[in-house]
């Protein structure tokens, strides 16, 4: 009887659904919603093109008519192109890895080694990867090691959302915390005109806290999860997937540990050219390739056995790539329509209206709203802050705190927003739903939002200066 009550409740359609009736929603809102536009412009401190906050106008209503909505799926395939064919080469350079069975030596190697003190694996590779995100910006980059750490949180005896949790939380974190990022807060700070990376300190203890809380509530569902496996949401899904045991894992043979090797080369190369030389989906998916191709050779694949892991790869992570696509469909509709500056605009003459402590609290739930249509940190500064920034002055908040609700908006989101493309991409290769995500990160992000908020109030208490 039970089980005949949860069956007849609701459910969480498929990722592609829930899109796609997003994409409905929003087209129905440009036939409700004058349009609008700003003007951009060349920001001289960043050379990025922003809006003009003086600009803002009405022009012609544009209602996306049935057909262009329904080009949507297209027109979004089009803009997110890059990051598609990037999760398709990288997903089959990893699947290439995996098939010479190099991962799961490695892993299990791991995974004896730590016998008995399992629970250290995620504070360790939690912190390493939110160091990155807070300081460079990792996200994409992390995506073709969500493999790796799906693996590992197996074979401690976690689950899946665990290891996945490893890397989303982490680098939303990161975002959301950002202290020298350039891609979120060195661009916001310079729209708005502040030093840059000023006001490192206060970030860095919201960083502290925002990690500590991150970390013991993941922590404290793998332990309840490592002493009762049948409590995962995951648990049916993770039984699917091949035993994992310590104690049979393969041989670590010196061809996989050749192949291990040409991966962590792989992975520093990677943030080495990301770090110097500013390398994007283009650069880290051939380098990506060269390693397959390195790793087929050292395992003697031969050229059938490559052609055949590699359309494996890129046949496991289609439904993953495809949805960055599908959630890329929901900016394009509004942008057909002309209403993503309509709504832009609308909040910000709200805002003005109220006591400056109020109005940094609007600013930051704007964000935190805002980054379900603008998934991008430099994207969403420079549609938001060269309006908020001036804003900011009107209405008696600092625009270090205006920085800071920005980016706090911005990051926090991005473990969970089904328009996230490397969100999607992550949970592809994860193999993990991203209705049990979002339910399962749900709690957690909750409770992320609510440090978000006391942080702004503080920001602003506090007057939070360019220094």
């Amino acid at each position: 009887m039970a089980e005949e009550k949860k069956k007849r409740g609701f459910k969480v359609p498929h990722v592609f659904t829930l899109l796609m009736l997003i994409i409905l929603v929003c087209g129905i809102l440009s036939y409700i919603i004058p349009a609008g536009v700003y003007d951009r412009v060349e920001d001289p401190t960043t050379g990025r093109m922003v809006v003009d906050p003086e600009s803002y106008h009405q022009v012609e209503q544009t209602p996306v008519k049935l057909l262009t909505l329904f080009a949507a799926l297209n027109g979004g395939m089009s803009q997110a192109s890059g990051i598609i064919f990037f999760v398709f080469v990288v997903g089959a350079a990893i699947s290439i890895l995996a098939a010479t069975g190099a991962m799961e030596a490695g892993i299990m190697a791991l995974a004896r080694a730590l016998r008995g003190k399992e629970l250290l694996v995620i504070p360790v590779m939690t912190t390493i990867i939110f160091i990155m995100a807070l300081l460079i910006g990792t996200t994409e980059e992390m995506i073709p090691l969500i493999p790796f750490f799906i693996s590992l949180a197996l074979a401690c005896g976690f689950d899946s959302l665990v290891g996945q949790s490893m890397v989303s939380a982490a680098c939303a974190g990161g975002f959301a915390c950002s202290v020298l990022n350039p891609f979120n807060v060195g661009v916001a700070q310079g729209i708005a005109q502040l030093p840059p990376y000023s006001g490192s300190g206060f970030r860095i203890i919201m960083a502290v806290v925002y990690l500590a809380v991150t970390l013991f509530m993941i922590m404290r569902y793998a332990a309840k999860i490592k002493k009762n496996p049948e409590l995962s949401p995951m648990y049916e899904e993770d039984k699917l997937r091949e035993e994992v045991n310590a104690d049979d894992a393969p041989e670590f043979t010196t061809a996989r540990k050749l192949s291990i090797l040409a991966f962590a080369v792989t992975v520093g190369v990677m943030i080495f050219g990301v770090i110097k030389y500013g390398w994007y989906f283009e650069e880290i998916s051939a380098i990506f390739l060269i390693m397959s191709i390195v790793v087929a050779i050292i395992n003697r694949m031969g050229l059938s056995g490559y052609g055949e892991a590699m359309a494996n790869g890129m046949r496991d992570i289609a439904t993953g790539a495809l949805v960055v696509g599908i959630a890329t469909g929901i900016l394009w509709v509004l942008t057909q329509g002309n209403i993503l500056d309509a709504i832009l605009h609308g909040a910000a003459s709200v805002l003005t209206k109220l006591p400056s402590q109020v109005s940094a609290i609007g600013m930051y739930i704007f964000q935190c709203l805002m980054n379900y249509l603008i998934p991008s940190g430099s994207g969403q500064a420079g549609v938001t802050m060269p309006i908020l920034a001036p804003l900011a002055d009107l209405t008696g908040v600092t625009r270090q705190t205006a920085v800071i609700a920005f980016q706090l908006g911005d990051g926090i989101s991005n473990a969970i927003t089904p328009t996230s493309g490397p969100l999607m991409a992550m949970l592809g290769l994860a193999g993990i739903p991203w209705s049990k995500w979002a339910k399962w990160y749900l709690p957690i992000m909750m409770v992320q939002y609510g440090i978000g908020l006391v942080f702004v109030i503080i920001a602003q208490a506090i007057h939070l200066g360019p220094f």
